[in-house]
């Protein structure tokens, strides 16, 4: 069952951060917040903006939204939205760094953190879907949008499903895309590790993600129907994985049980009962 105070929660995070970037309650009703969009399906964890909630820190910005594990040193999610308007033809920047946007007094990830691990820095929100401008792509480069990823599953698994969803959205598609990781100890190419970074980044156990597909139109939230396309995929993060992501598809109510999240919380209960108890049986390619 759903957590019945979850769309509080979403509520209260949104409010926040509405406040955070300066919107008052006077004058004209304001527009959404930059990074409000890519939460319109929900906030699966209710993550704020309040920094004395360090394991479930909301950051949101133009190109996605996230909640922040500070001891994890990684998201716990990262969502955002997919539409042909966000590619483009900006080179991919690879100016991984820090995120500055965190408290002052939180430790930042570097883009060095990572180095001879064994794993990749791998993106949640991927370099290739958001190419429209080079301010974009370089967003995608934050240390907040990643976390030590195998690189196999890295490189082919999850680049194949990436490209997948990219191929949607061309043909037509938006697309609401949710990821993220839980457990801990992961195989990469020099081994296992359960964290890397003298303890502050954890390598996690396996890695999800969850893909609404919609036609275009408006009201994002309402459209979605019993017969919406979802697609859920949980992979472990080790080097060994298949490169075909099909093989890898569950529900989105067996990623909920793994991790305490609530997906699609801003959806008809009834549609998100239907949709979340389903497997995923579509093409792959």
């Amino acid at each position: 069952m759903k957590n019945l105070f979850r769309p509080f929660l979403t509520y209260i995070g949104l409010a926040l951060a509405a406040l955070a970037t300066g919107c008052g309650s006077d004058g004209p009703e304001p527009s959404l917040a930059a990074g409000e969009e890519h939460l319109a399906l929900g906030n699966p964890s209710g993550a704020t903006t309040n920094v004395a909630q360090p394991t479930n820190y909301l950051l949101l910005k133009p190109e996605y939204a996230l909640s922040y594990h500070r001891t994890r040193g990684i998201p716990n999610w990262v969502s955002w939205h997919l539409e042909t308007a966000d590619m483009g033809s900006a080179a991919r920047q690879d100016d991984f760094r820090p995120d500055n946007t965190l408290p002052a007094s939180w430790y930042q990830v570097m883009g060095s953190s990572y180095s001879s691990s064994g794993f990749d820095r791998g993106h949640h929100c991927p370099s290739a879907d958001r190419t429209a401008t080079t301010a974009a792509n370089s967003a995608t480069f934050l240390m907040t949008n990643m976390l030590p990823q195998a690189p196999n599953l890295n490189q082919r698994t999850w680049a194949g499903l990436e490209e997948y969803c990219r191929k949607l959205a061309r043909a037509g598609s938006e697309l609401y895309i949710v990821m993220g990781s839980y457990g801990a100890g992961g195989t990469g190419s020099q081994g296992m590790a359960t964290t890397l970074d003298q303890g502050r980044v954890t390598v996690p156990a396996r890695v999800w993600k969850v893909v609404v597909v919609l036609p275009t139109g408006k009201d994002d939230a309402t459209r979605v129907t019993n017969a919406t396309r979802v697609i859920a995929v949980d992979v472990p993060n080790q080097n060994t994985v298949s490169a075909a992501w099909g093989g890898y598809r569950t529900s989105v109510d067996a990623i909920e049980a793994a991790t305490g999240l609530d997906l699609l919380s801003a959806v008809k209960p009834a549609v998100q009962s239907t949709l979340e108890a389903q497997t995923d049986n579509g093409p792959t390619q």
